[in-house]
């Protein structure tokens, strides 16, 4: 990827995040880069094909994660346990990408209805896969894996996104202090969500 193209991207990804998909405009983008709206429109046509770039390029890097992780953790369930830590890890270190996958996620009914494309199903496909491998969830439905890791998505990018406002309420030091204490907290959560299976049909 070319590096004004990669540039347009980290815009429409920070500005997408900020404002949602129907607060966003190509006008507000292209200001934030220092170019022209025609410019924008140049490379990416309207802005349902920018937002679907955005989606593309988010669930490009999710699913590089995966299997990275699948080629450097032995047996199913590590593997997920370490895929979701490492979820948390780059939720924190991509906020915008964080909360603009949640808004595609929850608050977005108006595109839902219209939409042709769904950019984050793969993502979720191979996480329903992974579930799936876990020792006594092989007979699980899609529905109950895809409950269970949408439950801890849920959980860290919740997290993820919430910094600014829990370092108002409680102070730089104790949201510090929580930061360090949450990995500890997700794998407890993980570990109680795998040990707990769907009974068998």
């Amino acid at each position: 990827m070319s590096d004004t193209k990669t540039r347009l991207l980290d815009a429409a990804t920070r500005h997408f995040a900020d404002h949602g998909f129907y607060g966003a405009s190509m006008a507000g983008i292209a200001k934030d880069i220092g170019l022209t709206k025609q410019a924008l429109i140049h490379h990416f046509q309207t802005k349902e094909k920018l937002y679907g770039e955005v989606l593309r390029h988010i669930s490009d890097r999710l699913l590089s994660q995966i299997l990275r992780t699948h080629s450097e953790v032995p047996g199913p369930r590590a593997r997920l346990e370490s895929l979701l830590l490492s979820l948390q890890q780059s939720g924190a270190d991509n906020v915008h990408d964080t909360r603009l996958v949640l808004r595609e996620l929850l608050d977005n009914k108006r595109r839902a209805e219209r939409a042709s494309s769904w950019y984050l199903k793969p993502f979720l496909d191979a996480l329903i896969a992974l579930v799936k491998q876990v020792p006594g969830w092989e007979s699980a439905s899609d529905s109950d894996a895809l409950a269970a890791v949408y439950q801890i998505i849920g959980a860290i990018h919740f997290f993820a996104i919430s910094e600014p406002t829990l370092t108002q309420m409680f102070g730089k030091q104790e949201y510090r202090r929580l930061g360090e204490a949450y990995p500890a907290r997700l794998r407890t959560l993980i570990a109680a969500c795998l040990d707990s299976p769907p009974p068998s049909p």
